[in-house]
């Protein structure tokens, strides 16, 4: 059974996706150990709760420097023992130590076709905001793992989504979380739990 941690920062329905893969199957021998906020106000942690999975919030607003929060951050992960670190949304930029110590364990979910639209700066509606600034006529969302760098890690999936006229940076944000994010995500998991992609 592969141990997951998911990291989330806000309301968590890339979160609920994982939960209702493993629920209905679409991810095999997978478990959630925990779920970790650096927001306690997330409704992620609502739904940890509502699943029965323990759920904890590291903010960084609780410690002195960042160091301090670094540790704190890279403890509370370490508590849940995982084998697979997922961040599906958290706005934090990962410890480089928490990279070494889980090299190649942890993938996170970007919302546009690396390598467009990523790097510093690019999270959330602002990536969609510049999506359609450019006027590209397709989008989409990456899965990938995480390294020293800002979305720079290796690709594992991708999935493209089509950009229509009338689109707002809203709309066009649900569509990519329902016909990208919300698919591959699980499809990720799974396969790493399968050693598909190791």
């Amino acid at each position: 059974m592969m141990n997951i941690v998911v990291c989330v920062s806000g309301g968590g329905t890339n979160l609920q996706a994982i939960i209702d893969g493993i629920a209905d199957g679409k991810i095999s021998n997978t478990s959630i150990a925990g779920v970790i906020s650096n927001n306690k106000d997330a409704y992620a942690l609502k739904r940890a709760e509502n699943a029965g999975i323990k759920g904890v919030c590291i903010s960084p607003k609780d410690y002195p420097d960042r160091e301090s929060f670094n540790e704190a951050l890279l403890e509370g992960v370490d508590k849940f023992n995982p084998d697979l670190i997922v961040l599906a949304g958290f706005l934090v930029n990962i410890p480089e130590a928490m990279v070494k110590k889980y090299r190649n364990k942890i993938i996170n979910i970007h919302p546009s076709l690396i390598p467009s639209f990523c790097g510093k700066g690019f999270y959330g509606l602002h990536v969609h905001e510049k999506a359609l600034e450019r006027g590209v006529k397709v989008t989409g969302a990456t899965v990938h793992y995480v390294d020293e760098g800002t979305d720079t890690g290796p690709i594992i999936l991708q999935e493209p989504v089509r950009v229509l006229p009338d689109d707002t940076p809203e709309v066009l944000q649900r569509r990519v979380m329902e016909q990208a994010e919300w698919i591959i995500l699980p499809k990720a998991i799974d396969m790493i739990a399968k050693g598909m992609n190791r």
